[in-house]
């Protein structure tokens, strides 16, 4: 018989993508290319710094944001696609890549050039990609079926939800991480996440507290793995700051949609060397088992 130890356990989690974009203008004095920063109305509260995001003209009309972002005829591109910083007061700095947006250093942030006038902006948070959460100590998962009220239900749904529904809920235990550091279980995951994300995304403003996860009971690259994976959104989050002992955080959340048992390899795509995806004629990525 086979048993297994918790310390091949992991969680990975990836920022949701949100559901509509954010409109906003950006006019010329919003843009300091001096500092590499700008600033719109409703950045403080709504971004996140790490989150990868989509940056167009709602009029299809060039971009004048980023310097050197420009086609072969030297005009702006109408769009932008890459990694934000958000400061303490809203300002954003670009990043192309995801790790220096949490370190947020004015030499990596992308030059940015001055609006030669005022510009409609569409904001869209764009996320394919699974981080490793850094310094977890454990997590636990519950999962339960509710039994659902099925006498006005036609018979092909009564005969979907007799058997109750399946919902989830757990906690994440973690060391209080704001900087980026190694994640021990990690496998094949560039950058981890630190848990004080989860933290800013319980009092994201306008978007929700969501996020979709990976809970690995066993991860391994020459073996198969066996994970959960599910939506979820958070529900508590709380900081236990005492003398002479390590700062812990303790994640609370429940799942949102269907919770998922696999086992076998986690998906992974085709990346080209920009790190963007490998993209089919329908425009849906590759995965990697697919190369051959």
């Amino acid at each position: 018989m086979s048993v297994f130890l918790g310390n091949s356990g992991n969680v990975e989690i990836r920022r949701n993508a949100l559901n509509q974009a954010l409109v906003t203008t950006l006019d010329p004095d919003d843009v300091n290319p001096t500092r590499n920063r700008f600033s719109v109305d409703f950045a403080r509260g709504t971004l996140i710094t790490g989150d990868e995001v989509t940056i167009a003209t709602s009029d299809k009309s060039p971009l004048e944001l980023v310097a050197g972002h420009v086609d072969a005829t030297g005009a702006y591109y109408p769009d932008w696609r890459g990694y934000v910083h958000i400061d303490d007061v809203g300002g954003i700095r670009l990043y192309d890549e995801f790790s220096p947006s949490l370190a947020g250093k004015f030499d990596d942030a992308l030059p940015l050039v001055q609006p030669t006038s005022s510009t409609p902006l569409l904001i869209q948070t764009r996320d394919d990609d699974y981080n490793c959460l850094a310094s977890i100590t454990q997590y636990e998962l519950t999962t339960s079926r509710d039994q659902v009220q099925t006498d006005a239900l036609g018979d092909e749904f009564r005969s979907y939800y007799e058997a109750g529904m399946i919902s989830g809920q757990g906690t994440l235990d973690c060391f209080w991480e704001h900087q980026a550091s190694l994640c021990e279980y990690g496998k094949g995951v560039d950058t981890p996440e630190f848990s004080s994300y989860l933290a800013r995304l319980i009092i994201r403003l306008k978007q929700g507290a969501g996020f979709d996860a990976r809970f690995f009971i066993y991860n391994s690259t020459d073996q198969p793995s066996v994970w959960y994976e599910a939506k979820c959104i958070v529900t508590n989050v709380a900081v236990n700051v005492e003398p002479s002992q390590l700062v812990r955080t303790q994640i609370q959340f429940a799942t949102t949609g269907i919770i998922e048992l696999h086992q076998g390899t986690p998906p992974a795509y085709l990346l080209q060397e920009d790190r963007n995806k490998l993209l089919q004629e329908n425009g849906s990525p590759i995965l990697l088992e697919e190369s051959d």
